[in-house]
């Protein structure tokens, strides 16, 4: 085997897009355990209320980022990993400083990250840069600890989570009982006779239609007795591939005559229940009316 021309992390900073997923990876989780109003993005039409008057009982830590960042990708993660983490003891409020220039402004941002604090009103810069965890969280230590000096001792309130509602199981239609049981114990012949049973008294039923034509399959295909054409598209079918399938049986339909035609044609009809909606079925309906006529 030939060796690359170049080393892989020469061309490839591997150790900086694992960081990166990882980041994510720590963003996506923070997302999905922080309760809503812990972390918020902020405009320059929601800051005053959001933050100003939000830090009179709860210290707001504002993260000042950028899409095109890559120190930002690493530290918004970590602040909101601890924002999740401490549960509503602060508020991390989110600014796009591309979108919000204002507000970059009004906080004399010169590099970003950078991160400030609103308490009580007043602005409180922490610190600038992508640091490690450990430091961000004595920073925020710090803040609680000054917040409450201040009598700032609030919490977020956060919205009640939806009760997750179980799904509701449709009761079983007992005209299948008898083929879903054969199913389960393998009896696709009997499985087929109980479909068929549903269809002498309800010829138009999509699910018996089916049903039946996917049992008939099974038995064919189990008992080998058919070759050529038909158990190829047989195959095709029970793989999925119901444009092979339909091709198959169209072609056969156009070659064949008597007996052999009409089954070819059946047999198509019975795959077109089976497929229901599949995409390869409209095309294949109209090609065996051309086939036909």
């Amino acid at each position: 085997m030939s060796q690359p021309s170049m080393p892989l992390r020469g061309a490839v900073d591997l150790g900086a897009l694992a960081s990166q997923r990882e980041a994510e990876q720590r963003r996506e989780s923070a997302m999905a355990t922080a309760p809503a109003g812990i972390v918020i993005d902020v405009t320059e039409a929601t800051f005053p209320q959001a933050v100003i008057e939000q830090s009179m009982t709860v210290p707001v830590v504002l993260d000042l980022w950028a899409t095109w960042c890559g120190p930002c990708k690493t530290l918004s993660p970590i602040l909101e990993a601890l924002a999740a983490e401490y549960g509503g003891r602060f508020v991390l409020a989110k600014v796009d400083v591309d979108a919000e220039q204002r507000v970059a402004q009004a906080f004399q941002v010169q590099s970003i990250p950078s991160v400030f604090a609103v308490l009580g009103g007043q602005p409180v810069p922490l610190f600038q840069g992508a640091l490690p965890e450990p430091q961000v969280r004595a920073y925020i230590d710090e803040l609680l600890r000054v917040a409450a000096e201040n009598g700032v001792t609030g919490t977020v309130a956060t919205e009640p989570e939806s009760p997750v509602e179980e799904p509701v199981e449709e009761p079983e239609d007992p005209r299948f009982a008898a083929a879903f049981d054969a199913i389960e114990a393998g009896d696709w012949a009997a499985a087929a006779l109980a479909y068929t049973t549903v269809l002498q008294s309800s010829p138009s039923d999509a699910d018996a239609q089916a049903g039946a034509a996917l049992c008939d399959m099974q038995v064919r295909l189990e008992s080998g007795g058919e070759s050529g054409p038909l158990r190829d598209a047989d195959v095709a079918a029970a793989a999925g591939d119901y444009e092979v399938a339909f091709r198959t049986l169209v072609a056969l339909v156009s070659s064949s005559t008597g007996d052999e035609r009409d089954q070819a044609r059946e047999r198509l009809i019975a795959l077109f229940a089976l497929a229901g909606d599949d995409p390869a079925v409209p095309p294949a309906r109209l090609a065996l009316a051309n086939a036909l006529f």
